[in-house]
């Protein structure tokens, strides 16, 4: 009974203590957490390399790391030296084969990785002075083959054509270019022409201009002893000769006087790509920098953020909206928030980024707003102490950009020092809603005319445009009138003409094509087969197994993806079947198919039809050749768009048929090259079991 007696009187007590507990008061936040980060041990080699060493005795693991503190460099006429130096690095070295170098580090169970002017590697400690042996030699002996050249040339062109139609790539560089100017080190880009301008002799020369030891940090972290990593590391780089580093001249580009919208048109957009940015001038030892961070993270910084609350939960414009901003010790730095919207609310979406913008440098952030950034600051630093890289490039910094020797002991005590007026200060120095450029990629045709009606705090904001690579036009003509007699059935059957006729598409039973492409280094397999009789199949191979595969066989069908085999239905069966026929248009020509305008394709002038599913077909007005297919699917906010190119047309047994099919999605864009056609032949109908 006693122990009943006490149990009740505690819980009584606990009830107590719970009720004059006010939960509708948030509670203080507690001290910021100290941060023992543990200092580098340092030495220095006659050749002006620094040696940094944090000993971690927690795991047998070791990470090494080598960067150059160089001065900025513009590559101008040949952009891309530094790319491909930076891919010929790590293929072995002039005292060990390629082959060889690699089949050590797999053993090795290491990793070792080359930028132009870095280094990183990392594995089992019981193995760090063979991993700083092979990571001196590569770097600093490379055996730069003219093979070895010449395959990483034809990769980085294979890699600029794949972008040459992706909107958020072209949107990306002109972003730069408009922010920082053409001749910059982070507004110039590489082309075709600048990477073939470049030769071996060129990579070799980069190499030895700034791969040197003069402005070299070595940052070792693990389980090491500080006095063997002298030993070795003075063993490996004391031979590593000091260099003059060339220093290339730069301008920087102000910002704009007033808000403008910089405009740059393409017409396979189906969605915008907008950036509200300025450049600033921040350092990390700026008073303005940690709440610059805090600034940042509420406007942009996240799913908790004012964009992303204002753009997707409460407008549904898109999937995400994101700010950020940079420092910089040698240059002016960035500070840009963006979005990818749907076509028809890109006006409305810059409205409220600029509105946003402003916001918060017009009026004081919320005490919730601040506190939930400080305490995202706080997990994110934390949780990234965990990795050596943050360790390595913590002392970096601080060795490279005159930090405080404890700035990030107290990173976190500076964060929470951040009040709401500094907040609003930052924002209103850093945020230059009253002067951005507002860089808007997307389809003239769909969005200029709204574009041009934008009002921002009563004003009317001016758009200028642009080309691809950033470079001042006059305004395109994005839309032409149809001819007034032009009818869809007109255009369906100008194609049939010029592909060859309706006596011989008549005559056309099944069709076969096989074609190849490549993919990041590796060859893919296409395959299709299409009959009158609503037959249908499309293969898509690698090394001879299935990646992707449809198949209809006049009634029924299924699609198989991952070695995952799935029965379609309904509407999915519905859409196999509208692309089963040798030559649809036949079809569409009975009813379907509506003729929406007219637009430019590569420059073309192509008549715009649209049919049932939604997808789109242009043909050249020109020509009557079928030049491209896009569809397009919605979902969460976001637009996917799958886009087929149709070149190089030619004639098989009296039809026309394009010999190369680019087909893109998203970024990701892949070229096939017909290697086979067979007209009613090849085909029979155990392919569609």
């Amino acid at each position: 009974m006693k122990k009943h007696i006490i149990l009740g009187a505690l819980l009584m007590l606990a009830t107590a203590g719970y009720a004059q507990v006010d939960r509708s008061i948030q509670p203080k936040p507690g001290p910021a957490p100290e941060i023992n980060l543990k200092d580098p041990t340092s030495f220095e080699l006659k050749n002006g390399l620094k040696v940094m060493v944090v000993e971690n005795k927690k795991l047998p693991r070791v990470s090494i790391q080598l960067t150059m503190d160089n001065p900025l460099i513009v590559e101008g006429d040949k952009a891309g030296v530094a790319s491909l130096t930076s891919s010929m690095l790590g293929k072995g070295s002039k005292n060990i084969e390629k082959d060889v170098y690699e089949e050590e580090v797999d053993y090795l169970g290491a990793n070792i990785g080359f930028g132009s002017q870095s280094a990183f590697a990392s594995g089992l400690s019981k193995y760090f002075e063979r991993l700083i042996e092979l990571t001196a030699d590569a770097g600093i002996n490379p055996n730069f083959t003219q093979v070895e050249f010449d395959k990483e040339k034809e990769r980085l062109i294979e890699g600029l054509k794949s972008n040459e139609k992706s909107v958020s790539a072209i949107a990306g560089r002109v972003q730069s270019v408009l922010a920082y100017g053409a001749d910059h080190p982070y507004g110039e880009f590489t082309t075709e022409e600048t990477v073939n301008n470049v030769t071996l002799a060129d990579v070799n020369k980069f190499h030895s201009d700034y791969f040197r030891p003069n402005n070299g940090y070595l940052i070792i972290i693990g389980d090491v002893d500080f006095d063997n990593v002298k030993k070795i590391v003075t063993k490996n780089f004391k031979s590593w000769k000091k260099g003059n580093i060339p220093e290339t001249p730069f301008s920087e580009q102000g910002n704009a006087s007033t808000t403008e919208i910089n405009f740059i048109n393409m017409d396979n957009a189906v969605q915008s790509e907008i950036a509200v940015q300025n450049t600033v001038e921040l350092k990390m030892t700026d008073a303005d920098y940690f709440p610059a961070l805090i600034a940042n993270n509420i406007l942009g910084g996240g799913g908790e953020a004012r964009l992303f609350n204002n753009l997707r939960e409460d407008k549904g414009y898109t999937y995400g909206s994101y700010s950020r901003i940079g420092s910089n010790e040698k240059t002016v730095t960035r500070f840009s928030a963006t979005a990818s919207v749907r076509n028809v609310v890109t006006d409305s979406s810059v409205v409220e980024i600029v509105k946003e913008i402003n916001r918060m440098g017009s009026e004081p952030v919320s005490a919730e707003e601040l506190a939930n950034a400080k305490a995202k600051y706080t997990g994110n630093f934390v949780l990234a102490l965990e990795r050596p890289q943050t360790i390595a490039n913590y002392a970096y910094n601080i060795e490279s950009k005159g930090l405080p020797k404890d700035f990030y002991k107290n990173y976190l005590s500076n964060i929470d020092k951040v009040s709401q007026q500094d907040v609003k200060n930052a924002a209103s120095k850093l945020f230059k809603g009253d002067n951005a450029r507002i860089v808007v990629t997307g389809k003239g045709s769909e969005v200029i005319d709204n574009l041009n009606k934008v009002v921002i705090n009563g004003k009317a904001v001016p758009v200028k445009y642009f080309d691809v690579y950033g470079k001042a036009i006059a305004k395109p003509e994005f839309k032409k009138e149809l001819p007034a007699d032009l009818t869809v059935n007109k255009v369906l059957e100008s194609y049939i003409a010029a592909i060859g006729g309706k006596d011989k598409i008549a005559a056309v039973n099944s069709v076969y094509i096989k074609a190849q492409g490549t993919v990041q280094g590796m060859t893919l397999d296409f395959e299709l087969k299409k009959t009158t009789k609503e037959q249908f199949v499309q293969n898509i191979m690698m090394g001879g197994n299935s990646l992707s595969k449809q198949v209809l066989d006049g009634e029924t069908a299924y699609m198989v993806a991952q070695g995952q085999r799935k029965d379609l239905e309904g509407d999915d069966i519905a859409k196999v079947k509208a692309e089963s026929s040798p030559f649809p248009e036949v079809n569409w020509l009975s009813g379907g198919a509506t003729l929406e305008g007219m637009e430019k394709v590569d420059g073309e002038d192509a008549y715009v039809v649209k049919v049932d599913g939604g997808k789109m077909a242009y043909y050249s007005a020109k020509t009557g050749l079928k030049l491209q297919e896009v569809s397009v699917q919605e979902a969460q906010g976001q637009t996917f768009k799958t886009t087929i190119v149709y070149s190089k047309y030619q004639d098989v047994g009296g039809i026309m048929f394009p010999f190369t099919l680019s087909q893109s999605l998203g970024p990701q864009a892949i070229e096939f090259n017909v290697t086979e056609i067979k007209v009613n032949e090849g085909v029979s109908d155990a392919d569609f079991e």
